[in-house]
């Protein structure tokens, strides 16, 4: 005999089900946050995204995904408060209010990805129309279909929407879905063929094969994804690291070996007291007499070293430059430069002429300005944008990726954060770059998890164009990074003190497969996610 239906059930068959959906929108988010923790977790980027993914066949499946975004952006960020309070002069509570808002606008990407993410789901892996009625069901979706749209189709869109984020649309691309597998076997070293994109993407069918096997009971079919990826993986970076090529070393012993280059963490805070200024400069000069030995020396500062001393209009700084010049040492430092009218934020590389002076021997621009810090955006069109961040500065973002020649090496520059843009240092790679090198303040950010995230994106820079990679920031973490994207040697948040690396004499290296289309696992993507929703649209 039937048991008669009682009415509350479907009232309890959806409370549970929003329950279950508030555990993956917030508990995912957090746990995705924690992959971008201080330490990169090898297990973790495997399971972060599923929860993600299973939002994808639940009711308001764009909701849950938004909830997703925003707490794993929360967590993950929180340090921007103190940042633009104190950059942008603000006071506290709308700090956090814009943070607040910056994060909901970000989880924007994460709710249109489960909007259009879970008809296709709905469509290509439970068998519902792709309007995404539920009650309008289709057929069986073949093992092919439900492959194709969780292996491929799925993560294209994921990809494309994570891309965007580096767009002027997007405002701040930052964490990165590659950033969280740095640590998973084979990822790094694959970098050089696939890229962070190809990663990204290959990260999302991961986790989609996780989701078919637990939750949709597809054991089978969604173990064979995962061990699929975690083939790929492996054998691309058996390839990649075979491949590495003659810059693949970095050679910390052995004087007279390669070409010495030495990083300066002075570890400056970031202050207005011309007294604790002062005292920062002559820690910097101190620490740099010690590197200049009189051997023929890169000396790497990082990002408003000098500070406020700039090359333009301190005798002072020229003079230290070009005692350290005859001691041996050549100086890339940071400055502020006006030309033409427009300022620019420089890196200048720091020789000394025939009379021993110091001279510009090389200038770069930096080209990927941060908004409201360099710059206001809409500032023309909106004025009033720019009371919201008082101590923006009105930098004009350079145009020429222009390389510094040192000893017959060309060296790639990046400004604080534009080496998180893989079209940049892959430009300067196929323009002849032997070297990396980055140079950042990220005293703004304290002991928090934003400079160690930070430092993933030089390992993926060097990772990605075969490329030793020379990281110097002002409070840390500086580092030697190897041309795997492997750390050699850093110095930690709050220390003081050098870094010493010896490096190939000007070797000659082909540009890596990432270098010459670093934008090509986008343009695949397009076309998988165009083939991808053309079918399933045509599919009874």
């Amino acid at each position: 005999m039937t048991r008669p239906r009682s009415s509350a059930e479907p009232t309890m068959r959806a409370g549970a089900t929003t329950a279950w959906s508030v555990v993956l929108a917030v508990g995912g988010g957090v746990v995705w946050a924690f992959c971008f923790a201080r330490e990169a977790s090898v297990l973790l980027p495997w399971l972060a995204l599923a929860p993600l993914v299973a939002l994808l066949g639940r009711p308001r499946a764009w909701l849950w995904a938004w909830f997703f975004g925003f707490v794993s952006w929360l967590v993950s960020l929180p340090w921007l408060v103190p940042t633009v309070e104190t950059f942008g002069g603000l006071p506290r509570w709308l700090s956090v209010v814009l943070f607040l808002l910056l994060c909901a606008y970000l989880a924007l990407d994460q709710a249109l990805f489960g909007w259009l993410g879970g008809r296709l789901w709905r469509r290509g892996v439970v068998g519902t129309s792709l309007a995404g009625d539920e009650d309008s069901q289709g057929d069986e979706p073949s093992a092919w279909r439900i492959a194709g749209t969780s292996f491929l189709v799925l993560p294209a869109l994921f990809l494309l929407l994570e891309w965007k984020r580096g767009m002027p649309i997007g405002v701040f691309p930052w964490n990165p879905t590659s950033w969280a597998w740095l640590e998973v076997p084979g990822a790094l070293d694959s970098m050089a063929l696939i890229g962070g994109y190809g990663v990204t993407f290959l990260a999302l069918a991961a986790n989609a094969g996780v989701v078919l096997a637990i939750v949709q009971r597809r054991w089978r079919l969604g173990a064979a994804g995962v061990l699929v990826v975690a083939s790929l993986l492996l054998v691309g970076g058996r390839i990649g690291a075979r491949a590495a090529g003659p810059l693949a070393g970095v050679l910390l012993a052995e004087p007279g070996v390669g070409q010495r280059v030495v990083i300066v963490q002075p570890n400056n805070p970031i202050t207005y007291d011309e007294r604790a200024l002062v005292a920062g400069y002559q820690r910097l000069l101190s620490l740099s007499e010690r590197a200049c030995t009189g051997e023929p020396t890169l000396l790497l500062w990082p990002e408003s070293a000098s500070w406020p001393y700039g090359w333009d209009n301190a005798p002072t700084l020229r003079n230290d430059l070009g005692r350290l010049a005859r001691s041996g040492c050549t100086v890339v430092l940071n400055s502020a430069r006006r030309r033409d009218g427009a300022l620019f934020n420089v890196a200048l590389l720091v020789g000394r002429s025939d009379g021993g002076a110091a001279q510009v021997e090389g200038e770069y621009a930096k080209r990927h300005l941060v908004p409201y810090g360099e710059y206001v955006p809409l500032r023309e069109v909106l004025p009033f944008v720019g009371t919201l961040a008082r101590e923006a500065g009105s930098f004009t973002a350079g145009q020429d990726p222009a390389l510094l020649d040192w000893r017959g090496t060309d060296i790639g520059m990046a400004i604080c954060y534009e080496v998180i843009f893989p079209e940049a240092v892959a430009e300067q790679v196929r323009a002849g770059a032997g070297l990396l090198a980055t140079v950042t303040n990220d005293a703004w950010y304290g002991d928090t998890w934003a400079p160690w995230q930070h430092l993933r994106a030089a390992r993926l820079r060097a990772a990605e164009s075969r490329r030793p990679m020379m990281r110097a920031a002002l409070t840390g973490v500086s580092a030697v990074i190897d041309a795997r994207g492997r750390v050699v040697d850093q110095l930690g948040v709050g220390e003081t003190g050098l870094l010493e690396a010896r490096l190939p004499f000007a070797v000659e290296a082909d540009p890596t497969p990432v270098s010459r289309r670093p934008t090509a696992p986008l343009w695949l993507s397009v076309l998988v996610l165009a083939f991808g929703m053309l079918r399933l649209r045509r599919t009874p």
